[in-house]
């Protein structure tokens, strides 16, 4: 991107802003000179982020409809109307079999991850149409690419590609781009908690990976800060994997690893 501030001037909401994702994502846009809103159920989460950024705040459910709607008033009254929407809002799950996970928990997941997704795209794209322009960008997953043992979260975030795409091509008439970008393994602040914690290693979320290595929060929001930016003007539709490469190295595993061609001749599959 060219220029000390590529988004001078634009006004962009981040969703889910209180996380280690969101919060990277909102220092990035402020850093680029964009004028930030943070929305977050936890309220005190989107003020610890928002505080030295000078941002705007909102405490929202991104799953309910009357409470994006009220946040997006209270967005533009404060600000004006959005020209960016980042969406990094989510909802996890632990590791249970397909016929033990409680419908309750599976409605949780995709309340946050898929409904809140198209909820927020809908109520802010909605305005973006009308002043004839925009971007989105919604945070999905290597796991909603691959098989994973996440039932309803890799299922939400190959949701939210999906939506992304088919959004794109609906609004791409009016000036509104929509992209998604799938982060692998992140050293979130959770995930850093874990390893921490010994609950969690750090080798299987790496081995697989050629830069050998989690993806940093500030790592995803450059990606996403690119393609909200004037510098993707023609990128619409997309899924950017940002994972240190795990897509394409995770295969290799089956192959003896990463390094096995530097230890013995490759043998044909």
């Amino acid at each position: 991107m060219t220029g000390a501030s590529p988004l001078a001037g634009r006004i962009a909401v981040v969703i889910g802003g209180g996380g280690s994702i969101g919060g990277a994502c909102a220092h990035a846009l402020a850093g680029a000179g964009a004028r930030v809103a943070i929305v977050d159920r936890d309220a005190s989460a989107a003020n610890a982020v928002a505080t030295p950024l000078e941002a705007f705040a909102h405490a929202a459910d991104c799953g309910d409809e009357a409470s994006l709607f009220a946040a997006r008033d209270a967005i533009e009254r404060a600000l004006g109307p959005a020209d960016i929407l980042i969406h990094s809002s989510a909802v996890f799950q632990s590791l249970i079999p397909a016929a033990a996970l409680p419908m309750r928990k599976w409605d949780e997941v995709v309340r946050v991850d898929q409904r809140g997704v198209f909820l927020a795209c809908r109520i802010f794209g909605e305005t973006m149409i009308a002043q004839g322009g925009g971007a989105i960008v919604n945070v999905a997953s290597v796991a909603g690419m691959r098989s994973f043992p996440l039932h309803a979260y890799a299922a939400a975030k190959a949701a939210v590609i999906a939506m992304s795409s088919n959004l794109a091509a609906e609004w791409g008439a009016s000036g509104v781009r929509v992209n998604a970008l799938s982060p692998g393994f992140t050293r979130t602040a959770a995930v850093q908690a874990a390893i921490d914690g010994g609950s969690r290693h750090d080798r299987p979320m790496v081995e697989g990976t050629p830069l050998g290595r989690l993806v940093e929060p500030e790592e995803v929001a450059q990606a996403a800060l690119f393609l909200a930016s004037p510098a993707a003007s023609a990128i619409t539709g997309i899924n950017l994997p940002v994972d240190c490469g795990w897509l394409v190295g995770a295969p290799w595993q089956a192959y003896g690893g990463l390094g096995a061609l530097q230890t013995q001749n490759g043998a044909g599959s």
